[in-house]
């Protein structure tokens, strides 16, 4: 007898939505505060000056040339740039160098 294959599978309920993932049950709560309005240029590092947490605290997508990207640091829609990290090359604190790649940046809430 073969195992149904739930991989993937979103069910809602009264307090969010529950997503199974491998042997894994990822929940996400339902959120009755309105999101903010995706900035023109946001970073993750908190450091920054346009590190917000509010809108990070969202699942955010970076579409950017046509295709989803997932190791965005930080991005620049009115530009057309993203900043990704260089392989695995650090600088000397132990942050990832970066590099500018520039092209049509698209941003969006993922919920």
């Amino acid at each position: 007898m073969a195992w149904p294959n739930y991989q993937g599978k979103t069910v809602a309920c009264d307090l969010g939505s529950a997503t199974i993932r491998g042997i894994f049950i990822c929940f996400t709560p339902m959120s009755d505060t309105p999101r903010p309005t995706l900035p023109d240029r946001l970073a993750i590092d908190d450091r920054s000056p346009y590190y917000a947490a509010d809108v990070l605290s969202h699942s955010i997508g970076i579409r950017f040339k046509g295709k989803d990207r997932t190791d965005v640091e930080e991005y620049c829609i009115s530009e057309g740039w993203i900043r990704v990290p260089a392989g695995k090359t650090v600088d000397r604190r132990g942050q990832p160098l970066l590099i500018k790649i520039k092209g049509p940046v698209e941003v969006f809430y993922k919920d």
